[in-house]
């Protein structure tokens, strides 16, 4: 028996956030539980392998059987949906990578409802029939080409009522090529393909097919007129790999820069004028190249461009690859981006080399990326490792500018009262478009809308794709049954998604009389260049209340706590594990004397002894204990509780050390 391989992952907004800790369980035809794997702290579980059939049924046109062996997956974890997907096909010696569309719960829900995803055979494998071309309509057209950072899909015909979703090019790219051909045809087949997959989708944005069209969406996954795309549908390691290569090169004709329409079919049980899917497949076995077949299909003359320009991306990719004696710019860009990244992504070591050399610790930071995101692991940053980076540095920095912003636009936990409609304006659309931001990080058939304070059209759009998902009125009115759904949804995700990290590359120390450089670097075990090279610094004098990064190479030997009332060292010594000398020795304190109000430094890491948590509404003791694994008792006691009773907005130390 033949043997192929399934890696799952869980993670959310764009990749941004690893779920650690899914359990997942996989089934064979018969619901039978084969294995039963857990996600790491990069949110993926280990490859398993799988029995499935020889590789050369899949390479046979006229085998009408599937050439793969279907499995099912079934995950639920506290705080989100069930998620049931089935029948992945499962290629010999191929690896299929399955992302999990996991969805959070809502505020207050108790149970997950069920989300069911079924995996269609690729297109190549039955009939087809595909129209592709509308005749009427008269496109407009881009002055450049370029590639979007996220491509819209409509899940469904285009005068048919369904979802949207956004989802970036190259995912795009990976999910219609793993959906459309089989991932174990020859490299030139595939490349082929995917040249006119690509190329296709180019097109429609270049021309603006719908949108000309007064569509909100650039594509369909509808293959009479477009190209099959499987939202929560697996990519395959082969096809993965080439995407990540290719995905900004497409197929033109020599003076244009216009995407050539690189219409295709499978060519056996339906035949057209374009590219025949199955007949790659001979001609590669022939010898011929990529090019080499897409010239058999379309005008002989057709070459291969690249579009440099990638929009929404935080910066352009330099045109060369980064790699180990490289200096400048970029590769400071590259080394703060990772930084940034390893946060989210803790399995990535920190980088130490001096900024903008690419040394050792570069290098093995940018192979732990490539391994983490199935790139190919050289430690050299070409286009896709760059994109991927720039992509994912994207993502979490909008996260936290999200949270921030959260903050100080005081969301709270109660809507507001007002009702918003396009043409609004004001403090309440602000808080609008912030929490469509942010469900839109999480549910990608709602658009992301800029926050401006004015309720624009796009403001609408949002709205009414929201309204459609909750199955409420959709008419891009926010009254009060829309403004509740949408705080269900937010405040669900901020119960149920894992915090982004706080920056693990440094932390805040502010000097105190008599520190000096090479105290501090004895201190937190560190060096005096590591210092002043993260903080800027080429002398080393510093004064009195300056605030200091101070490089996480070891954590800081105490933290910071505010005296309350009732504190005594005694209790401080006791809840914080340490004793009364150790905490007097290191404040210099003479007695025994605390004051309300009064910043102690306590001995050891505060992470390991409790986090903080703001009471919100609704909020009791039993649900946190439920919710942080600990107990009421461990609560009360670390908080000098005497009763049950909680306020909205009330500060309270969690223990974290609870097993």
């Amino acid at each position: 028996m033949a043997i192929g391989y399934l890696m799952i992952q869980a993670r959310l907004a764009d990749d941004s956030i690893p779920l650690e800790g899914i359990p997942v369980w996989i089934l064979d035809d018969e619901g039978h539980k084969i294995y039963e794997v857990v996600t790491d702290e990069n949110g993926e579980t280990p490859t398993v392998s799988l029995e499935t059939v020889a590789a050369n049924l899949s390479l046979d046109p006229d085998y009408t059987g599937n050439p793969y062996v279907g499995y099912d997956v079934l995950t639920q974890h506290e705080g989100f949906e069930f998620l049931y997907v089935a029948d992945i096909p499962i290629y010999e010696d191929e690896t299929a990578i399955l992302p999990l569309t996991l969805v959070p719960m809502r505020q207050f829900e108790r149970s997950g409802g069920l989300t069911k995803i079924t995996i269609e055979k690729p297109a190549a494998g039955r009939p087809v029939e595909r129209i592709q071309q509308e005749p009427g309509v008269d496109p407009r057209v881009l002055r450049q080409v370029v590639i979007p950072n996220r491509i819209t899909v409509h899940l469904g015909a285009p005068t048919v009522s369904a979802a949207n979703v956004q989802v970036s090019f190259p995912d795009y790219i990976k999910n219609v090529a793993s959906s459309e051909i089989y991932a174990t045809w020859p490299d030139a087949s595939l490349r082929a393909n995917i040249y006119a997959i690509i190329t296709f989708a180019l097109n429609r944005i270049f021309t603006e097919w719908y949108r000309g069209q007064g569509y909100n969406f650039d594509i369909t996954n509808n293959t009479a007129y477009d190209q099959a795309y499987v939202y929560g549908g697996p990519i395959y390691e082969s096809i993965n790999a080439i995407v990540d290569e290719i995905f900004n090169e497409y197929v033109k004709r020599p003076g244009q820069i216009a995407p050539f329409f690189t219409s295709f079919c499978n060519g056996t049980s339906v035949t057209c004028s374009g590219l025949s899917q199955w007949g790659t497949v001979t001609l590669a076995q022939r010898g011929l190249t990529p090019l080499q077949i897409l010239r058999s299909y379309y005008p002989s003359n057709v070459e291969i461009a690249k579009a440099s320009a990638i929009t929404d991306a935080t910066s352009s990719y330099p045109g060369t690859p980064l790699k180990r004696g490289s200096t400048g710019l970029d590769v400071q860009t590259i080394q703060t981006y990772l930084n940034r990244i390893r946060n989210n992504y803790p399995a990535i070591p920190v980088i130490t080399d001096e900024t903008g050399v690419f040394g050792s610790t570069t290098e093995a930071a940018v192979r732990k990326f490539q391994s983490v995101f199935n790139l190919g692991t050289d430690g050299i940053v070409g286009k896709s490792t760059w994109y991927k980076i720039s992509q994912l540095y994207t993502a979490v920095t909008r996260l936290a500018e999200l949270d921030s912003e959260g903050t100080s636009l005081g969301i709270g936990t109660v809507p507001p009262s007002t009702v918003l409609s396009q043409g609004s304006s004001g403090n309440d659309v602000l808080t609008l478009q912030y929490l469509i931001n942010v469900v839109s990080e999480f549910y990608p058939n709602i658009p992301s809308v800029s926050q401006s304070g004015v309720f624009d059209s796009a403001t609408k759009q949002a709205v009414i794709a929201f309204q459609q998902m909750m199955q409420l009125p959709s008419d891009g009115v926010v009254g009060a049954a829309t403004w509740q759904a949408l705080y269900n949804i937010y405040l669900g995700i901020g119960e149920n998604v894992p915090p982004t990290k706080p920056d693990s590359a440094y932390f805040n120390y502010t000097v105190q009389p008599g520190d000096t450089l090479w105290q501090l670097s004895r201190q937190f075990g560190t060096t005096v260049d590591a210092i002043k090279r993260l903080n800027g610094l080429t002398g080393d004098i510093i004064n009195i209340g300056q605030v200091l990064k101070i490089p996480t190479e070891a954590s800081p030997s105490y933290f910071e706590y505010v005296v309350q009332s009732g504190d005594t060292l005694w209790q401080l010594s006791r809840r914080f594990n340490t004793t009364v000398d150790a905490i007097k020795s290191l404040n210099g304190l003479t007695g025994d004397l605390l004051n309300i109000g009064q910043v102690l430094k306590i001995p050891g890491n505060a992470s390991s002894s409790y986090v903080e948590y703001t009471v919100r509404s609704g909020d009791t003791l039993w649900q946190l204990s439920r919710r942080f694994n600990t107990t009421v008792d461990a609560i009360k006691s670390l908080n000098g509780l005497t009763s049950d009773l909680l306020n909205i907005g009330q500060v309270l130390l969690i223990p974290d050390n609870i097993s």
